[in-house]
């Protein structure tokens, strides 16, 4: 998860993870979302991208729905 500060951020990010990733020959199954809900989701089927707004990200809290899970660094 990465949050963004502003919509054209946001859309920035989004863009920027699947070029740098389709460079490596990876590619994206599924997307939703735009810059102005605050959340965009990107399906790599192993890996799922969400980028948030900060607001949106402060009130979603999906970290704290895998609170218990350990961390991959």
């Amino acid at each position: 998860m990465v949050s963004g500060s502003s919509p054209p951020h946001l859309k920035a990010m989004f863009n920027n993870v699947q070029i740098e990733l389709k460079k490596d020959s990876v590619n994206c199954y599924r997307r939703a979302g735009d810059p102005e809900s605050g959340w965009m989701v990107l399906d790599y089927v192993d890996v799922i991208i969400h980028i948030f707004s900060q607001d949106a990200r402060q009130h979603y809290a999906v970290e704290d729905l895998w609170a218990e899970a350990p961390r991959v660094d």
